[in-house]
C-alpha cells in the first residue's frame, strides 16, 4: 500500500502525526530513524518528526543520509527541519531566546505549494530552543516570525522542505491543511485508508490464519476488547473463549454489560474474583504497589484458565494498539515512568498461544471507528478511558469493600447526571475519586464526620494532555446533591481544576 512514513526522532507529537495523515485518508507508518532505507517501499513522501535532543549533541537521532538521495519528497518538523539544515550544510545553534507558544507566520511571495490556500499572518504554535543560525546552501526561505527568520525553507529542485513550527497540533490555525498541501499537492498520494475496509481485511486474515483452530481472549469490557471479540465472531463464529475477569474493581454493573453484549457467546468464560483482589490489596497504600499486585493477579487467574484450555486453543488474542508497538521501539527508550501502565493485562510470553494482534496498526479514534463499523453499540464505542486497576486507582489508600462500593455508586451518579446533560460526549474522562480524608459536616441536623469525593473532569483530543473542563454549575450541583444524598458516608464533593502537565489525568 503506498504510503507517507514518518520518521520519529522522540517527539510527543510523533503519533499525532501518522493519525493527521490517516484523517486526511492516506494510510502512514512511523519507523525509528534506523529503519533501512532499502524497505522504503510504495512511500510517496517522508515526514521528519520533532525531537527533544539537539542535532548537535552526541548521540542525537539522525536517520540514514540516504533518505536525501531517494527522490522522495521530504517535509521535516521543528528537529526534522534542523536535520535538514545540518545534513545540508546549515548551521544549528542554541537560541538566545527560546520560542514556545503561538506565533503570527509571514509567508513569503514564493511560497510554493505547501503554504497554497494559507494566508500571511497565520498562527502557529512554536516549541523549540535551537534554531536555523545559516540557511544551507540551495534552500531559500518561505516563511518567518519575529524570532525565526528560517521558520520554514524549501530546496527547489529536491522537493525538501522543513518547517520551525507544529502543523500537526490543534493549536496551529492551518495545521491540516499545511499537511494536507504536501500529502496531496506535493507527494501527490493517494486517499486510500478506510477503516470499512481495513475491517473487512482483518476478517479475511483472521479466517486465513485462524481456520477452524480456536482463540483465548482476554474480555474487560473496555473498547478494545470488545472490538477485537466482534472482530473474532465476525471471522470465525463462537470459535473463540472470552474470559472475563470480575475483579471486584470495575464500573458499577460491568459484569452485566460483558453477558449483555457477548453473552450469547456460549463459550463465555466469567471468573468471579473480587475476593481474591480484595484480599491482595489489604493494607496497601502505595499505587505502584496496588498496581503490580492487581496485575500479577489478573494474569494469576487468566494463566488458570490458559492452562484449562491449552489442548483446544491455538491463539491468544490481544487488543495491542498501534501506539504500545511503536513505544516498544520508541527512539530514546520509552518514556519516563510516570505512573506503570493501566494496561494491567499484559500477558506473558510463556504462554503457549500464537499471538493474533488484529488492531496492532491502529490508533485509538480508528478502534472506536471499526467498533461502531462492526456494530457495536455507543455505550461501547464511546466510552471514556477506564484504567486497567480499575476503582482501586481511584481509591486514595487502602482499598477496602467498603470504599469500593461508595466510588463504584459516585462513578455512576457522575455518568447518570453527565449523560442526562449531553456533556458525556464533550469530555474525555469524567469521574470520581474518593480521598482517605475526612471532614465535619451536618446531614439530618447532626454532626456527621465523613469521606470527601473529588470530581476529575477533563477535556482532552489524546491524553497525552488536557484541561479541566468547564462543568456547568447547575449540573455540578445535581452531582454534588445526588452523591451526598445517596452516599451514606460522604459529606463533601470538591471539583479538580488542574490540567495535564502538571497534574496526571488519573490522580494514582
Amino acid at each position: 500500500m503506498e504510503k507517507i512514513i514518518v520518521i520519529d526522532f522522540g517527539s510527543q507529537y510523533t503519533q499525532l502525526i501518522a493519525r493527521r495523515i490517516r484523517e486526511a485518508g492516506v494510510y502512514s507508518e512511523i519507523v525509528p530513524p534506523w529503519h533501512p532505507v532499502q524497505e522504503f517501499r510504495e512511500v510517496k513522501g517522508i515526514i521528519l518528526s520533532g525531537s527533544p535532543k539537539s542535532v548537535y549533541e552526541d548521540g542525537a537521532p539522525l536517520p540514514d543520509r540516504k533518505i536525501f538521495e531517494l527522490g522522495i519528497p521530504i517535509l521535516g518538523i521543528c528537529y526534522g527541519l534542523q536535520v535538514i539544515a545540518y545534513f545540508f550544510n546549515g548551521t544549528i545553534t542554541r537560541a538566545e531566546k527560546k520560542e514556545y507558544g503561538f506565533k503570527e507566520l509571514f509567508i513569503s511571495e514564493d511560497k510554493t505549494d505547501l503554504f497554497e490556500g494559507i494566508t500571511s499572518g497565520t498562527q502557529v504554535w512554536m516549541s523549540h530552543g535551537d534554531r536555523i543560525e545559516k540557511l544551507p546552501p540551495g534552500f531559500k526561505i518561505i516563511a518567518y516570525t519575529d524570532n525565526s527568520p528560517y521558520a520554514a525553507i524549501y530546496h527547489p529542485s529536491k522537493n525538501i522542505f522543513g518547517v520551525q513550527f507544529h502543523p500537526e497540533v490543534v493549536h496551529t490555525k492551518d495545521g491540516r491543511k499545511i499537511l494536507e498541501n504536501f500529502i496531496f499537492r506535493i507527494c501527490k498520494a493517494p486517499k486510500n485508508w478506510e477503516i470499512k475496509d481495513f475491517t473487512e481485511l482483518k476478517i479475511r486474515e483472521i479466517q486465513e490464519r485462524v481456520g477452524k483452530d480456536k482463540v483465548l481472549l482476554a474480555l474487560s469490557g473496555g473498547v478494545d476488547s470488545s472490538v477485537v471479540a466482534k472482530l473474532l465472531e465476525k471471522a470465525i463464529g463462537f470459535n473463540y473463549y472470552p474470559v472475563f475477569i470480575d475483579t471486584g474493581l470495575l464500573k458499577l454493573g460491568e459484569k452485566a454489560r460483558v453477558k449483555k453484549y457477548f453473552g450469547n457467546n456460549p463459550n463465555l468464560i466469567i471468573i468471579d474474583a473480587e475476593k481474591e483482589f480484595l484480599e491482595a490489596l489489604k493494607g496497601i497504600e502505595n499505587p505502584e504497589e496496588k498496581r503490580r499486585i492487581i496485575g500479577h493477579k489478573f494474569i494469576e487467574l487468566f494463566e488458570k484458565e490458559a492452562v484449562k484450555l491449552k489442548d483446544e486453543v491455538k491463539y491468544l488474542a490481544q487488543g495491542t494498539l498501534y501506539p504500545d508497538v511503536i513505544e516498544s521501539r520508541s527512539v530514546i527508550g520509552p518514556s519516563e515512568v510516570i505512573k506503570s501502565h493501566h494496561n494491567v493485562g499484559g500477558l506473558p510470553e510463556y504462554l503457549p498461544f500464537e499471538l493474533l494482534e488484529p488492531l496492532k496498526e491502529l490508533f485509538k479514534d480508528e478502534v472506536r471507528e471499526m467498533g461502531k463499523i462492526l456494530g457495536l453499540p455507543p455505550e461501547i464505542t464511546e466510552r471514556h478511558p477506564f484504567p486497567g486497576p480499575g476503582m482501586a486507582v481511584r481509591i486514595i489508600g487502602e482499598v477496602t469493600k467498603e470504599k469500593v462500593k461508595l466510588i463504584q455508586k459516585a462513578d455512576s451518579i457522575i455518568e447518570e447526571v453527565i449523560k442526562k446533560h449531553g456533556l458525556y460526549n464533550k469530555t474525555w474522562q469524567v469521574f470520581p475519586v474518593l480521598l482517605p480524608v475526612k471532614s465535619v459536616g451536618v446531614k439530618g441536623d447532626r454532626r456527621s464526620y465523613e469521606y470527601t469525593v473529588v470530581i476529575r473532569a477533563v477535556e482532552s483530543i489524546d491524553g497525552m494532555t488536557a484541561d479541566w473542563f468547564r462543568m456547568p454549575y447547575n449540573v455540578l450541583n445535581e452531582i454534588s446533591t445526588k452523591i451526598i444524598n445517596e452516599l451514606e458516608n460522604v459529606n463533601r464533593v470538591v471539583y479538580d481544576i488542574t490540567s495535564k502537565p502538571p497534574a496526571t489525568i488519573e490522580w494514582e
